[in-house]
């Protein structure tokens, strides 16, 4: 697969999590707001105001790869990201509660996969930031993930594959980082490529 193959897949999965976090955020608001507890107020609207931040790096860095978000997702994210947050007052406590750490689970790897698409596109300056995302959704899946255990009936669910620890985020970037320089140095040695660098292409198709 080509650095452009890879900086399209870049540009898809962002476009998704650009409106992904649009929804979450919005269902956020409306899950603060149905919870009585204080302390869960005040995280889960922290939540909320983390989501709205990694929206706007998204944007930012779509903006630098000559990308816009699509139009079509994000009238839908605002649709699902209304409805849920309306759910949320009547769905009790430990739906939204459920629902928005299985929500996270996903959101760590999409991160930990759009950074390996920088990588593999040569925009290493997108890669601290995608990781540090990946790393601030672990934290949100910690807590939601704490709060249906703490449910009278959240040991009797099936609940979602637990991520690995928040320090394997980087670890196995940094692991994966060096398998595929072994890779590119090996098939420059047998093909005689060495130098040569096929530019990034980042235009939006």
């Amino acid at each position: 697969m080509t650095e452009g193959d890879r900086s399209q897949d870049l540009i898809a999965l962002l476009q998704l999590a650009y409106s992904a976090e649009r929804a979450a955020a919005y269902a956020y608001r409306g899950h603060w707001h149905s919870v009585v507890d204080a302390a869960e107020r005040i995280r889960i609207k922290q939540i909320e105001d983390e989501e709205w931040h990694h929206r706007r790096l998204v944007g930012e860095i779509l903006e630098n790869l000559g990308a816009q978000p699509s139009r079509q997702r994000e009238l839908r994210a605002l649709v699902i990201g209304r409805v849920l947050g309306l759910l949320c007052h009547i769905m009790g406590w430990l739906a939204p509660m459920y629902g928005a750490g299985r929500l996270e689970s996903r959101n760590i790897r999409e991160y930990e996969t759009a950074a390996r698409y920088a990588r593999d596109c040569g925009r290493e300056d997108f890669i601290d930031c995608l990781l540090t995302m990946a790393e601030v959704e672990w934290e949100h899946e910690k807590y939601f993930r704490s709060r249906v255990l703490m449910h009278p009936l959240g040991h009797r669910l099936s609940l979602w594959p637990a991520p690995p620890p928040k320090e394997i985020i980087r670890e196995s970037f940094a692991r994966d980082s060096d398998e595929s320089l072994e890779l590119a140095e090996a098939v420059e040695f047998f093909t005689g490529t060495a130098g040569v660098s096929p530019a990034c292409d980042a235009s939006e198709s």
